[in-house]
């Protein structure tokens, strides 16, 4: 039953933790594009010869 009372407030603060970083990344633009990122690595950069 102690264990019980110790891992509990520390499964809730690590899930309140994660929440939090969650709506962190979300107001800071980390979900903005994620469809460019995927889709960037098939453009060709490079000048091809005439």
């Amino acid at each position: 039953m102690n264990l019980v009372l110790i891992l509990l407030p520390i499964a809730l603060l690590l899930g309140l933790a994660g929440l939090v970083a969650f709506f962190w990344a979300l107001k800071s633009g980390q979900f903005e594009d994620p469809e460019g990122a995927a889709a960037r690595i098939l453009i060709d950069d490079e000048d091809e010869p005439a």
